[in-house]
């Protein structure tokens, strides 16, 4: 599998206080992954998973700002969806953060996310055999993931 390189570049001397995670290649909207991590970005770990969790639930909307075309309107938000399946994926990426986090013993209480980014993944392609010798294309797009979590001074 071919290495992926961070978005951002971290400064040697704050490497200490800064903990990492990739998702690669998950099955997930990549409209959908934008707007999540537009809505999450800069905001405290324990923060963003609590609004993950009540995005699966679906007592918070993700505001949609840039793909707008025929969403409806959420109170107090504007347009806005519940991206559950995408919601999932993002959870899972950062507790996998969190833990390594724990593991280079930062606080996990003052961890902020300073970058997340989507990027267009492998896209898997399928065909679907039709009448008469014809087939019909059915690819599966995927999205990589980047988070960097840098712990606060306060």
């Amino acid at each position: 599998m071919k290495k992926i390189k961070y978005a951002m570049k971290v400064p040697e001397e704050m490497e200490d206080k800064v903990a990492r995670a990739i998702g690669r290649e998950m099955p997930i909207s990549r409209k959908a992954s934008i707007e999540v991590a537009n809505a999450i970005r800069g905001m405290k770990l324990n923060e963003a998973k609590e609004f993950l969790e009540d995005v699966i639930k679906k007592k918070r909307a993700v505001p949609y700002r840039r793909f707008l075309d025929s969403i409806s309107h959420r109170r107090g938000i504007g347009p806005g969806r519940y991206p559950i399946k995408v919601a999932k994926y993002f959870l899972k990426v950062l507790e996998n953060a969190e833990a390594n986090a724990k593991n280079k013993n930062l606080d996990v209480d003052k961890l902020r996310i300073i970058h997340i980014s989507t990027h267009k993944g492998r896209t898997i392609k399928n065909y679907m055999p039709r009448a008469y010798r014809r087939s019909t294309p059915w690819f599966h797009e995927t999205v990589n993931l980047q988070v960097i979590l840098m712990e606060e001074e306060e």
